[in-house]
């Protein structure tokens, strides 16, 4: 990775109200405030407007919670996004995403221990990143497990995180350093 394109920011670039939103969830992730959101917040209404929007999919969506670690995880994982995969695998850890987990979510959707359920939402997963899209049969299997209404934040929140994963890799986002 080369230096940062854009470096996180300061107070004065990001203003008091991001700098306060950014330290507060640096203190909920166990690290200062976190480097992506600094970057972000350099555009102050943009980052107050994803933030809001963010939150809606993660941790304010509807799908349990260690679900939407695991899906964010494989999508870092799909991307090599380093800086999403260890933030989230700090985060996953309180949603009870075990090391095991995380192992199993390198492997995809084949990979055996997955609940059916598990199973279904990572194939989504998969199909999202590789095909911008879900087969019909991948969508049958995934609405036995899931209401509609979660099938559309499901899509929402993959889509969300490649975005993401997007917007870290081109700004070249370092790592958070862990709170001591």
């Amino acid at each position: 990775m080369t230096a940062p394109r854009a470096t996180p920011g300061t107070l004065r670039d990001v203003g008091v109200v991001n700098w306060a939103a950014c330290w507060i969830a640096g203190r909920a992730a166990g690290t200062g405030p976190p480097n992506l959101f600094l970057t972000l917040a350099r555009r102050r209404g943009l980052f107050r407007g994803w933030l809001w929007f963010a939150g809606r999919l993660m941790p304010g969506g509807t799908l349990p919670r260690r679900e939407t670690e695991l899906v964010i995880l494989r999508v870092a994982h799909l991307r090599d996004c380093r800086y999403e995969f260890d933030h989230h695998v700090r985060l996953g850890r309180r949603a009870g995403v075990r090391e095991s987990d995380v192992e199993r979510v390198k492997e995809g959707p084949g990979a055996d221990g997955w609940s059916p359920r598990e199973r279904a939402v990572l194939t989504a997963v998969d199909q999202l990143h590789h095909d911008r899209d879900i087969d019909d049969e991948a969508w049958t299997r995934l609405r036995t497990h899931l209401t509609e209404a979660q099938c559309v934040e499901l899509t929402m929140l993959v889509g969300h995180y490649e975005m993401l994963a997007t917007a870290i890799t081109a700004l070249r986002v370092e790592p958070d350093r862990p709170r001591r």
